[in-house]
């Protein structure tokens, strides 16, 4: 066994090496006061010598320290660790022809994936039929076309990124055959992305649903099948047409949320209902087979289709899928360096989106530099740090001095969603006349008429 193989190394590698033992091999391991069986899994690079990890039975990982062992055994292919397969898997053509057909554009993340248990790894399911033996709930109520776009970690997809999501879904959308576009996504980013393609598909005549899981695949507590699942039923069968985002509505498994994709925030690092609407309540509840539309009638795109339209290509759908970068979003805190202001327009930005305090304040010390900013013709926005409410600028001293330089109010649009619509406003307008314009009209919902209590 190579060294390399698997990341083990010292005194890891050499217990197996002794004992012909490979990553993927089922194995079972003895210490003074227990005994576990499981798949060896590889090690990080950058992890230390002196453990063995195994995936047990239950699909957690599990590691153990090379001097407790007492014994360690490789287990015949045949007598090994068991994984449950599905008994009769199904596969793509056994598939009605009659249901809504749907496009899947994977991106990267867990949620259209499969676990390989020779490796441990987790794999994309690239295909119709892995993609229904993986979840074969999916085939009572769609026929889904999978197709890899990118596989990324979602902190690696940006403005560049977006477009090549947006063209694709607009190329799957003006082909007239499918009643839904979904979208596999990582979770820290896809609120980004969200937005992202809120404007840049304006009119859609179908729904666009993006999907992620927060605990990957090979885990008790995973989401991403349900999820998928969701998602599926939502794009398949609801009748509104949009940018959404489908994930756990609680911590439990009996309903998922759809979002307004301009309106949604991760809020949580790790918790499956992490995702949550902010100043809105989510488009719809998806109980089993059931969906409850909260919200029917959002700002914005979102509108109710008819359901009989399975193919719809839209006459008023429209594909402005550019984004200007050059537009930075500045969080203030007590302290803040107003160079940082001058810096990014020495730097070429175009924009700046502030993250102020309360109804959208900044210290008197960044005026100079913010005004200068404006001058020079950058494109500055005050949004909130606080999660829920308006920014009102109007209340305070500080607020209306900075409008009076300039500075453009933003409601109660989210700092993400405002630095998106900042880098396509600008990537998408002859003039910074326009873009101000742009960024002060409700486009995609991302500006709430009221606030729920």
């Amino acid at each position: 066994m190579p060294e390399s193989n698997g990341g083990y190394r010292g005194a890891s590698y050499e217990l197996l090496s002794a004992k012909g033992i490979s990553v993927g091999d089922s194995i079972i391991i003895r210490t003074s006061d227990s005994e576990v069986a499981g798949l060896l899994m590889p090690r990080y690079e950058s992890a230390g010598a002196d453990h063995i990890v195994i995936k047990l039975k239950s699909g957690y990982n599990a590691g153990y320290e090379v001097s407790k062992i007492r014994e360690i055994i490789k287990v015949p292919a045949q007598e090994g660790h068991q994984y449950q397969k599905l008994s009769n898997p199904i596969v793509a053509s056994q598939v009605k022809d009659t249901l809504p057909q749907l496009a899947l554009i994977s991106t990267g993340g867990t949620i259209a994936s499969k676990v390989d248990y020779r490796t441990g790894g987790v794999r994309a399911a690239l295909t119709a039929s892995e993609l229904y033996s993986s979840v074969p709930e999916l085939a009572r109520y769609a026929s889904i076309e999978p197709e890899m776009l990118l596989n990324e970690y979602s902190e690696n997809l940006g403005p560049e990124q977006w477009t090549l999501i947006a063209d694709k879904i607009a190329e799957k959308v003006r082909s007239g055959k499918y009643s839904g576009v979904l979208v596999s996504h990582g979770t820290d980013t896809m609120h980004y992305t969200a937005s992202a393609l809120s404007f840049a598909l304006q009119n859609l005549p179908v729904p666009v649903v993006l999907v992620g899981a927060q605990r990957s695949s090979d885990r008790p507590s995973s989401d991403a099948a349900l999820n998928l699942l969701g998602a599926t039923i939502f794009a398949a069968s609801s009748g509104l047409t949009g940018v959404f985002v489908s994930m756990h509505a609680g911590t439990s498994d009996d309903v998922i949320a759809c979002h307004t994709g301009t309106r949604v925030r991760k809020n949580h690092t790790s918790r499956r209902d992490a995702f949550e609407s902010i100043d809105a309540s989510p488009v719809a509840l998806i109980r089993g087979d059931s969906i409850e539309v909260q919200n029917p009638h959002p700002t914005g795109q979102i509108a109710v289709k008819n359901k009989a339209a399975y193919s719809v290509t839209g006459e008023n759908f429209t594909a402005r899928t550019r984004f200007d970068k050059r537009v930075a979003l500045m969080k203030f805190y007590p302290g803040f360096d107003p160079s940082i202001i001058s810096w990014a327009v020495s730097a070429g930005y175009r924009g700046i989106i502030l993250e102020g305090t309360g109804l959208g304040h900044v210290s008197r010390a960044c005026f100079p530099s913010l005004q200068a900013a404006i001058n020079s013709g950058v494109l500055v926005c005050m949004t909130s740090q606080c999660i829920w409410g308006r920014v009102r600028m109007t209340v305070y001293d500080t607020g209306r001095d900075l409008l009076d330089m300039g500075v453009i109010p933003l409601s109660d649009m989210i700092p993400e969603t405002a630095v998106v619509k900042a880098m396509w406003a600008l990537a998408n307008t002859k003039d910074l006349k326009e873009a101000k314009d742009i960024m002060q009209s409700n486009i995609a919902g991302e500006i709430s008429r009221s606030i729920p209590i």
